[in-house]
């Protein structure tokens, strides 16, 4: 991340209206009376007076102004937003604080909540103010187009954007334009008229020129200021300006080249040579240029002085006029001069860009400007000292708003150049790591093949560790503990032992994979080490990392009231609004809420999640989601929502091979068929996904209470010998119900007591208000029996609340809306009567006789309160008793 002290403050300067610049008032009116609007957009070539316009718009219209001097690097989302914060506190001094604390974390926040974060203090500014962002071009990056459209289509009234640029943005325009929000002045209103050319050089450039001499001299650069500018400097010294100006003639490209030629040989010497050498720079100031001129006698700052007052295309940057800028297109024409000739009598070679460049990188790095040194590093094509650059002090540079700049110089390296620097190879896996995962195997593999003819030192031997800490992290993403493990223990051996952020990242791998394998005393032990060693050097996503996994081990072990204040720390490491690694701990507290039974508060967290996954790409935390969202429709009674979830959940799945999260899916996809009626199917998903406990239920509803018993014994037993106290409270809560199905009630009353005993302390709801009316019938026998009688009374009263809403949590067949339960064989007279046959061919396929046949009818008849067979069936599928006819 962009630390607040990198940011140049050159950037945020609002260049002031020039007291001799000829007065626009023709296009400030039409700026004036688009203040209404949205945006402004100011959009025509180089040297068209773009700036000076805005310069002179903001002068005289009263309002305050943020200014953003855009450049190439910040298309990194980081760093643009960071600066975007830093200009608008010129507005506004305290804005954006909560938002710069979350950019200075290694992994770059989402976008769009930061952009909601920083509109909705935007909305707070009491004065209207401009934002403007000049040279936009330059910024090639969709991330920040889509951001500024983000903020168009949600600016408040305060604030009026204004956009300056060679070249139309990638946003809404016709959108804008059909809304009536948006202002464009364009190159044709940007060309000085004859009176505005008459004024311009006689004026500013101080040119006694005839009328027809003017407007020949309009007419041939067709009102282009910097033509004009460049002609005028030009005709200084010329006798006979009429011809001169008869000559002057071309295309824009052809003018300005000859402009600058003249411009330049009449310079002396030492300037020619200064404007060349510092031309690689994109701001320039008195000691870099010293710096870049090494051995020149001349100061630079007396040079930049005398070249402001010559006029040649020098912009100050701040109101001492210590930094400054050359005219972009100026700047351009001289860097293409600096690689054809050589510097006259300079003090330094000017064929030798690379070695410029160098001395350009060494003093920004002199003074902490490290982001501006590693980009001179890389014109210098010094991959050594580029390297050195963007590994950093701790945190690497491309954890620091340069993802985009350090990634293009490592795709422009030839392979020769990485294979003789096998650490390369390594740096680019990481910085792909970040982007793009399925590319980054190709990198370690010839990381290691490049490793191999070189002789193994501690330097080799961590760039070994690294490359198998980069493959357990991709296990991770796979959930392959096997491989997780088997790297993670290969990384340790080999990591340096001062190498702490990557064997921090390492032991975090190695405790993921102990939680998959069910090992949470490894796991734990792993995640403590993680966060204790983290916070040693500040590496605070893997600390966040580390304190979700703690909390989800909590939660495992029934501490739900820890585990939520560990997922509230998580929060509150994730900064405001939260990193997008946060949203595990949404998850979290939207489970533990959905268990204390505070339904709505569990959507909100759930949403929650949502929002911080919504530019995170495809990650399998959404098939989770999915599995919550669907349990909590049940327990609204939205069986059909659940249904439409669980279908999506599946496809997702299937779609990016998440194939580990499939069971939780098929488990939550049984309970919505069985209280559907669906047995055969439910059965059948059970059984292909091995899923024990969702079979034991499946026995229940088919009221086989002795098969369910033995499915969930072993179940139970695993679960006390691993010490899994979630899933041994859940295997005791349906053994109850099981054994009281059974007729075992003092069994059943015993197991249930010590399942409440498990439970009170975490305050559960949920695992004993799903099982629904069996539940209740069980409690209160519990109850009657004084087993602990006040959370007995509490998880009774939250089933009756239930009961009154009109849902009906039970999927038991027998047990639903049934003051007396079917017994087994009434249950296989209906199935037959629903099948259609009469009472003879009922007694004969059961070996009965009528009269018993008759027997059972009345009694299924009067526990259904209905009076025909046609009533009673209908009644039995409405209650899922039978399955419904689809």
């Amino acid at each position: 991340m962009l630390a607040t002290k990198l940011i140049l403050a050159t950037k945020l300067y609002v260049p002031p209206a020039q007291p001799t610049a000829v007065p626009r008032s023709r296009l400030i009116g039409r700026l004036n009376e688009g203040l209404h609007r949205r945006l402004t957009l100011v959009c025509a070539p180089a040297g068209f007076g773009k700036t000076t316009l805005i310069g002179e718009w903001i002068a005289g219209c009263g309002r305050p102004a943020a200014w953003l001097s855009l450049e190439e690097g910040d298309g990194d989302p980081a760093r643009f937003l960071a600066y975007l914060v830093a200009a608008l506190r010129a507005v506004a001094a305290d804005i954006g604080e909560g938002i710069l604390d979350a950019l200075r974390s290694p992994q770059p926040p989402p976008t769009e909540p930061l952009l909601t974060a920083l509109l909705n203090e935007i909305a707070t500014v009491e004065d209207d103010f401009f934002l403007v962002l000049d040279d936009y071009h330059l910024v090639d990056a969709k991330v920040v187009d889509d951001a500024i459209a983000f903020l168009l289509e949600h600016v408040p009234p305060e604030m009026h954007l204004i956009i300056a640029t060679r070249e139309d943005p990638r946003l809404p325009l016709a959108r804008l334009r059909a809304r009536g929000q948006l202002v464009e002045v364009r190159a044709a209103d940007l060309r000085f008229n004859p009176s505005e050319a008459a004024a311009f050089l006689k004026g500013e450039m101080g040119l006694d020129l005839s009328a027809e001499d003017i407007a020949a001299l309009e007419t041939r650069t067709e009102g282009w200021i910097a033509g004009l500018q460049l002609a005028a400097l030009s005709m200084r010294g010329h006798e006979d300006a009429s011809s001169f100006i008869e000559s002057f003639t071309g295309s824009h490209r052809f003018v300005l080249d000859y402009l600058v030629e003249e411009v330049l040989q009449q310079q002396p010497e030492s300037v020619q040579g200064f404007l060349l050498c510092t031309s690689i720079l994109d701001r320039l100031c008195g000691p870099l240029c010293d710096a870049v001129l090494l051995g020149s006698s001349a100061s630079g700052r007396a040079t930049l002085e005398y070249i402001e007052r010559a006029n040649l295309f020098l912009v100050p940057l701040d109101d001492e006029r210590r930094w400054y800028r050359y005219h972009h297109l100026f700047a351009e024409l001289l860097r293409q001069r600096l690689h054809l000739v050589s510097a006259p009598s300079t003090g330094a070679a000017v064929g030798d860009v690379a070695e410029l460049h160098g001395r350009a990188s060494a003093w920004y790095e002199a003074n902490g400007l490290e982001i501006e040194a590693f980009r001179h590093a890389a014109a210098a094509n010094d991959v050594e000292r580029a390297e050195r650059l963007i590994e950093g002090e701790g945190v690497p540079l491309y954890f620091r708003g340069t993802v985009a700049p350090v990634l293009n110089w490592l795709e422009s390296l030839p392979g020769a150049v990485l294979d003789a620097r096998p650490s390369l190879w390594v740096m680019y896996a990481s910085v792909l790591l970040l982007v793009d995962h399925t590319a980054v195997e190709q990198r370690l593999r010839a990381a290691e093949a490049a490793l191999q003819g070189i002789e193994p030192n501690d330097r080799t031997r961590d760039l070994v560790g690294r490359v198998a800490s980069m493959r357990a992290t991709l296990a991770v993403i796979r959930h392959d503990a096997e491989t997780i493990i088997d790297q993670s223990r290969r990384a340790l051996e080999y990591l340096h032992p001062d190498n702490l952020p990557a064997r921090t990242a390492t032991t975090w791998t190695l405790g993921h994979a102990h939680q998959l394998q069910g090992d949470r005393a490894a796991a734990g032990k792993a995640y403590a080490e993680v966060i204790s060693t983290g916070n040693s050097f500040g590496d605070s996503v893997y600390t966040i990392a580390a304190t979700i996994n703690l909390g989800q081990l909590q939660e495992a072990d029934n501490e739900l009231s820890l585990a939520t204040k560990t997922y509230e720390r998580v929060l509150e490491l994730a900064g405001d609004p939260p990193q997008p690694i946060a949203c595990e701990a949404c998850l979290g507290l939207a489970r533990i809420t959905y268990q204390w039974n505070d339904l709505d508060a569990a959507e909100r967290h759930g949403q929650q999640f949502v929002q911080l996954t919504r530019q995170m790409g495809s990650v399998d935390s959404f098939a989770s989601y999915d599995v919550f969202l669907a349990r909590l429709r049940l327990a609204r009674g939205d069986v059909a929502g659940a249904v439409a979830v669980l279908v999506r959940a599946e496809e997702f799945v299937r779609q990016h091979d998440f194939v580990f999260r499939m069971p939780d899916v098929a488990a939550a996809r049984v309970l919505t068929l069985l209280y559907q009626g669906h047995l055969r199917a439910a059965a059948r998903l059970a059984e292909t996904h091995g899923l024990p406990l969702s079979r034991a239920r499946v026995y229940l509803a088919q009221g086989d209470a002795s098969s369910a018993l033995a499915s969930l014994e072993p179940l139970r037993r695993q679960a006390e010998a691993k010490g899994w106290a979630d899933e041994r409270l859940r295997v005791m809560v349906l053994q109850a119900v099981a054994l009281h199905a059974q007729g075992e009630k003092d069994g059943a009353a015993q197991l249930l007591d010590d399942a409440l005993a498990l439970a009170e302390p975490g305050g559960f709801i949920r695992v004993f208000v799903d099982e629904g009316r069996p539940m209740a019938h069980l409690l209160s026998e519990a109850a009657a029996c004084g087993i602990a009688p006040d959370y007995t009374a509490r998880l009774l009263a939250a089933i009756e609340a239930e009961a009154h809403e009109g849902v009906d949590r039970s999927y038991l067949p027998a047990a639903r809306s049934l003051a007396e339960p079917l017994s087994q064989r009434e249950l296989e007279v209906l199935r037959l009567v629903a099948e259609g046959l009469s009472n003879r061919e009922i007694g004969a396929r059961l070996f009965l006789a009528l009269d018993t046949v008759k027997g059972h009818n009345r009694r299924i008849f009067g526990k259904l309160l209905v009076h025909r067979r046609t009533e009673a069936v209908a009644k039995a599928r409405a209650l899922g008793i039978l399955p419904g006819e689809n």
